[in-house]
């Protein structure tokens, strides 16, 4: 569903550029409105939520894809955690959808799907680990990595149930916006994939802002 903002970006009390294949890691009060943009279109932004209260409760796709009734994400979506509680609502979206069941890339998933080659190219999961890694503060470990969310990444679902990456359906400018309902912790890899083409083959920059 499309459902553009109201809110200006000269308003925002945060403004963050994430550059191509890099992280980001910080957290958001309850209450407080994040907007993800896709500033030059074609980007997919792996992203994880955790309670900043106790981040052994964090975002979980089974409970968010399971009480929507829907495998995609957009305007009007509530991201469910582990503990079955509300964490965000999706409340505009120029995009469309976004994909929740594709994962992230990994070394042990580039080997797999591409070649032992690509193994030691850059993923998703290594920025998580670098992002956590250098700010401990926020006490996430390797065992809490799981289940993301995709945004801008298309991912259909074939008729015999399998998954296909595909060209992003995503623009310059377009950009999906959520509404804290408790304090989260985000975890965003902003996706240095080459090997399909969920970016374009060419990674590209996001910019994250933030309203009170």
């Amino acid at each position: 569903m499309i459902i553009e903002s109201t809110l200006r970006p000269e308003n925002a009390v945060s403004r963050t550029t994430v550059d191509a294949g890099d992280h980001f890691i910080g957290t958001l009060k309850a209450g407080q409105t994040l907007r993800i943009l896709d500033l030059e279109g074609n980007q997919a932004a792996d992203t994880l939520f955790y309670s900043a209260r106790d981040t052994a409760e964090r975002y979980s796709a089974m409970d968010t894809v399971r009480e929507q009734g829907a495998l995609y994400l957009t305007a009007g979506s509530r991201l469910l955690s582990s503990e079955g509680n509300l964490m965000l609502t999706i409340t505009a979206d120029t995009c469309g959808r976004h994909d929740t069941l594709g994962g992230a890339c990994a070394s042990e998933s580039n080997t797999v799907r591409y070649d032992l080659e690509k193994r030691h190219m850059h993923s998703c999961r290594d920025n998580w680990m670098q992002a956590i890694a250098d700010y401990p503060e926020y006490g996430i470990t390797k065992r809490d990595i799981t289940h993301n969310i995709n945004f801008f990444m298309n991912v259909p679902v074939t008729a015999e149930g399998g998954l296909t990456f595909e060209d992003g359906i995503s623009a310059p400018g377009k950009y999906v916006e959520m509404v804290a309902a408790m304090d989260v912790v985000v975890l965003v890899s902003n996706c240095p994939q080459l090997n399909n083409p969920c970016n374009g083959y060419n990674p590209t920059p996001i910019e994250l802002l933030i309203w009170e």
